[in-house]
């Protein structure tokens, strides 16, 4: 198994490196660095598409420290008092459970705790810790008061989650030599270590799992006011200028989500360097969105398609989600993952027995009249 790199929050500069040393996109590394280009020198692309990996701009927009977090004041302020008082005993810090939508903040709390405590990281995914073998190479290299996390924690078979339990709690491991009247059992005792969890499913967490964590927060939605900040942070961190109005109209189109206020950000930098000569105003901002698609309110394409396709084929319903797909030829699964969620929160959406039913708010929105 392909572990990820340990490295050290406290220095940034050794955690990109860390960072871009795994990065599988395909990214320039020293090995492959155009001759005659020192190490850190900006890619020569204005957009930056091909020369610098996704990866890369991620971590260079995700906050190192906790003051330079923005939003989840209250989970922040919690989380200050646990290590404030977990480093005053010099205790290891008490597991932790992040829960909530995606691209809210979960991994970069997980970043961030490890630089305010001075220490190191392992970072695995559950889906990729299929058997206890997985997880051994983790635990037997924490080091003491160090942070695992486990990013999609509700996805980690059964098996490997019992091997958890005893490592929470007892901070060790039993491995199982051998097999039948042969077979011997090794205790191995671990450094004590803090474990975070990250999950978008809480629910699927079974309860002796989620109950062996000391701290348990739940990420909300960001306000437009603190999605405005993030961009104009990370405008300055990409070097181009971003005025009030157009921080603004980035933020009213990214659904309460600061990863989707980033990737909004990203492509209005591409669209004002290849049509404005670099200059970001409101209009440029409005018109770079309007281009993908995304309207006033965060809708895409298909939030659209299938607000008129309720409204035009159903006349606003109800209707069943199958036969809203298969009008819109589109999987069922697809639409109450991606599409639904977003359009209930807004209110454009109400999910009854009878089906799916288009709200006025709806009608407004899409400009059309409401049936009789």
């Amino acid at each position: 198994m392909a572990r990820e790199a340990i490295y050290q929050q406290s220095d940034p500069e050794r955690r990109g490196n860390a960072l871009d040393s795994q990065n599988p996109s395909g990214g320039e590394t020293n090995a492959k660095r155009p001759p005659g280009k020192p190490p850190g020198a900006p890619p020569a692309s204005a957009s930056g598409d091909e020369s610098r990996p996704r990866a890369e701009v991620d971590v260079k927009l995700r906050p190192r420290r906790m003051d330079e977090m923005v939003g989840q004041r209250d989970v922040i302020e919690r989380l200050k008092i646990a290590i404030d008082a977990a480093q005053s005993r010099g205790e290891p810090l008490g597991h932790i459970l992040f829960d909530g939508p995606p691209g809210l903040g979960k991994t970069t709390f997980a970043t961030v705790i490890p630089a305010e405590m001075n220490t190191t990281v392992q970072m695995a995914n559950g889906a990729g810790l299929r058997a206890p073998k997985d997880l051994l190479p983790y635990l037997t290299n924490v080091s003491e008061g160090s942070v695992l996390f486990i990013d999609e924690i509700h996805r980690v078979p059964k098996a490997v989650e019992e091997y958890l339990y005893t490592a929470m709690e007892d901070y060790r491991i039993d491995v199982v030599l051998g097999d039948g009247v042969n077979a011997r059992t090794l205790n191995l005792e671990l450094k004590p270590f803090t474990l975070i969890g990250a999950t978008t499913r809480a629910g699927m967490l079974s309860a002796p799992l989620r109950d062996r964590f000391q701290i348990r927060e739940h990420l909300g939605w960001y306000t437009r006011e603190e999605l405005s900040e993030i961009v104009h942070r990370n405008s300055k961190k990409l070097s181009i200028k971003v005025d009030d109005p157009s921080a603004a109209v980035i933020a009213a189109r990214s659904r309460s989500t600061p990863r989707l206020a980033n990737n909004r950000l990203l492509w209005v930098r591409d669209y004002a360097q290849s049509k404005a000569g670099g200059k970001v105003d409101q209009e440029i901002t409005r018109a770079a969105l309007d281009m993908i698609g995304i309207d006033a309110l965060g809708l895409d394409k298909q939030d659209r398609n299938y607000l008129d396709t309720l409204m035009r084929v159903f006349l606003g319903g109800p209707a069943g989600l199958d036969a809203i797909a298969h009008t819109m030829n589109v999987s069922g699964d697809t639409l109450e993952d991606e599409v639904e969620p977003f359009l209930l929160r807004s209110e454009l959406l109400v999910r009854t027995r009878r089906g799916r039913l288009a709200t006025p708010g709806a009608y407004e929105h899409m400009r059309r009249p409401m049936p009789d």
